[in-house]
């Protein structure tokens, strides 16, 4: 089965293929900013791209307490 997109927690990835490097990789879909991710197989470019949904998740919880005061 071809998958267009990575889906994980309510986010999607792009999924590319570069000839040049023998990679894929891909770009986190509707967010500002620019978070990628890579793979030497599928199952690698899928893993790296939980990793970092789950760190982008992680820090945006942590600047959201530091604007509430939570992290004193």
């Amino acid at each position: 089965m071809f998958m267009k997109n990575l889906e994980y927690k309510n986010y999607s990835g792009s999924i590319e293929y570069s000839r040049e490097d023998d990679l894929l990789y891909g770009r986190v879909l509707g967010i500002k900013g620019l978070i990628s991710y890579e793979g030497k197989t599928g199952q690698e470019l899928e893993a790296d791209f939980r990793i970092v949904i789950d760190a982008y998740l992680s820090d945006k919880k942590n600047v959201s307490n530091d604007i509430l005061g939570w992290n004193k």
